[in-house]
């Protein structure tokens, strides 16, 4: 079986989440499950501040965008092609380019297996980058963007600090 990879398709405007939902009533009568692996429409976190509450909101990340895994053959094709909303795949003419894994990597798409000697609470110090040579104690860790958040002294103050694993080693 051919490999899955991550294609952009464009949608009409505010038709992201029917396209989605057309999608995956059509893989799930037709039996795509082991062709079109998943469907997604990007959201983030977006804190607004109304009246002087904060109320947590979803947004769009790509308005007008719907990621879809998929294998890529002409059954496939056709099927996210004809779907209502759907006005083409991202790339040149009518061939449609997978995501990188560079590209995918900041949508927190595909979950490397990261392993570090280090966790929240223990010391660290940082080897490369614009903190080369600090020491500090690990606060939080995020495995999906693979970076570690330390308090690093800055004008007389701790200050949160997000560096990625592989800038730091604990201190031993």
């Amino acid at each position: 079986m051919a490999e899955a990879n991550w294609y952009v398709v464009h949608t009409y405007s505010g038709y992201e989440n029917k396209v989605k939902a057309n999608i995956e009533k059509t893989i799930e009568n037709r039996g795509l499950q082991e062709e079109i692996l998943e469907v997604r429409v990007p959201m983030e976190d977006v804190v607004e501040v109304k009246n002087g509450a904060k109320k947590v909101s979803q947004k769009k990340l790509f308005p007008g965008y719907v990621m879809i895994n998929m294998v890529m053959n002409d059954d496939t094709w056709y099927v996210v092609r004809n779907t209502r909303g759907v006005t083409g795949f991202v790339g040149p003419g009518s061939k449609p380019v997978p995501l990188t894994e560079a590209e995918m990597k900041p949508l927190g798409i595909k979950k490397d297996v990261v392993s570090v000697n280090f966790a929240e609470g223990d010391m660290i110090v940082v080897v490369a980058g614009a903190w080369k040579d600090t020491v500090g104690a690990v606060q939080k860790m995020d495995y999906q963007k693979g970076t570690a958040t330390i308090n690093v002294e800055l004008f007389g103050r701790e200050t949160p600090v997000e560096i990625s694993f592989e800038e730091v080693r604990r201190v031993d």
